[in-house]
């Protein structure tokens, strides 16, 4: 369970008293291990434990906005173990978040390679969806799998009658028929070098947001535990400072791609990032 949340699956309160029933959460987390089209270096299938292992050491007060985790109406519903065929798993997937959604919660999605973001999106039906991303994932289709993680932010576009508009912080790698679609009004790619001067444009203040961090967005020296490293990434204080200015505006919330081939890097920073959204969340609610 991740660390200060209850569990979403019992059926009124934990141990502490806390209320645990999904009904009276604000946000719960959803792990979903999905680790079928990873390209290079396989392991996300350990990502949503490894998130959950390597934020125990977080402390559940937060300085900056004056709140405790534990306070913050999280819950965990545990890891929706994935299976061969992506399409139905996704398909349930979506069933799982949807539920969260219609509980009046905002789904946190532990992935599992980056292609768990489309039940993400299916569930949350947003108009903008904001990615963290080393690549841009605008490919039509991968080794001709349409559903990889090189694919999944056009899957979103293409599939998702509600959104209208993706923004990509931090992309510096992609095909040239990926950067010609990037160049399309729907999609707007912000370069490593300029994410840290980025600040949320006026437009995602009146819209649905879906907030979607690839891990590999931050530099590989930051973050070694992904499959497909890219050098010349984001410091993590702009990971940070991106998911402050859209967490308020967002209505889902994912970060992917994590695996277990470094020292806890990359988990720690999954955790920690989560955690900033659910707390600049929670304190926008307030």
């Amino acid at each position: 369970m991740f660390p200060g949340a209850t569990d979403y699956r019992t059926d009124g309160s934990d141990d502490t008293g806390r209320a645990a029933d999904s009904e009276d959460a604000n946000f719960v987390v959803v792990g979903a291990p999905l680790d079928a089209s990873t390209t290079f270096q396989p392991g996300t299938r350990f990502g949503p434990r490894r998130i959950r292992t390597f934020a125990e050491t977080f402390d559940d007060y937060d300085r900056r906005t004056d709140q405790y985790f534990s306070d913050c109406g999280v819950a965990d519903r545990g890891d929706v173990r994935a299976w061969d065929d992506v399409d139905e798993y996704l398909e349930w997937l979506t069933g799982t978040l949807r539920d969260v959604v219609r509980d009046d919660a905002v789904p946190l999605t532990l992935g599992g390679e980056h292609t768990v973001s489309l039940a993400g999106a299916r569930a949350v039906e947003p108009e903008v969806v904001v990615s963290l991303d080393a690549h841009l994932d605008l490919r039509d289709a991968y080794d001709g799998n349409p559903l990889s993680h090189a694919s999944v932010m056009r899957r979103i576009l293409d599939d998702t009658d509600s959104v209208e508009e993706l923004v990509v912080l931090g992309a510096r790698t992609g095909s040239e028929a990926e950067w010609d679609r990037a160049t399309e009004a729907d999609v707007t790619v912000v370069a490593p070098e300029d994410v840290a001067a980025w600040t949320a444009p006026d437009s995602l203040a009146d819209r649905d947001v879906y907030l979607s961090v690839d891990i590999d967005a931050a530099d590989p020296a930051y973050a070694p535990g992904t499959g497909t490293m890219e050098p010349f990434g984001l410091e993590p204080r702009e990971m940070r400072n991106a998911v402050r200015q859209v967490a308020p505006h967002a209505t889902g919330f994912d970060v992917v791609e994590v695996n277990d081939r470094d020292d806890g890097q990359a988990a720690a920073l999954a955790g920690k990032l989560l955690r900033e959204f659910v707390f600049l969340k929670a304190a926008d609610r307030s």
